[in-house]
């Protein structure tokens, strides 16, 4: 069982993005059900130890840092958007909520974009009410990321100038 829970540490490890566990098991070459205890073996070893990792099984399983450790992750790897994503973005975030029909009716390559944001923590999607309808809007990874007080005033300017700066390297 542990060479099974080290090929899934391995296998998170490499991987930037959350792996359903039939991903997983075909990876290690095994079946769905060992790869399932392996997983819940390593998610308890993660979770007893006090260190900075922890594997998230939210949607899908990931290796992350866990979220006291952000900052410093920052700092290292910065999150970099395109001009044409940070337009997409400074969209949602001055609207504060809105429907991604309307977002791609203004921009239509959106979707691409949506998808990015929401990888990366800086948006958010929602079903509205009627539970047809998917709401966009900003998380608080995206103020924190601006450096960002609630103003948005100024977060429209902060974005503007990160789109200018884009543009002109």
């Amino acid at each position: 069982m542990q060479q099974l829970k080290s090929r899934i540490e391995a296998v998170l490890f490499v991987t930037a993005r959350a792996l359903s566990l039939d991903e997983i098991a075909a990876y290690v070459d095994t079946e769905p059900e060992q790869a399932e205890e392996a997983l819940l073996e390593l998610i308890m070893d993660y979770s007893s130890r006090d260190g900075a990792l922890e594997i998230d099984d939210e949607d899908g399983y990931i290796l992350q840092v866990k979220e006291e450790y952000s900052d410093i992750v920052e700092k290292i790897c910065p999150i970099d958007l395109s001009a044409a994503v940070l337009r997409t973005l400074s969209i949602i975030a001055i609207k504060k909520s809105i429907r991604q029909s309307e977002l791609v009716k203004m921009r239509s390559n959106a979707y691409e974009h949506i998808a990015e944001l929401v990888e990366k923590g800086l948006v958010s999607k929602h079903k509205d009410k009627n539970g047809r309808s998917i709401n966009l809007k900003v998380t608080p990874k995206f103020k924190e990321y601006f450096k960002l007080k609630g103003d948005i005033n100024l977060l429209a300017k902060q974005l503007e100038k990160e789109i200018d700066e884009k543009k002109n390297n």
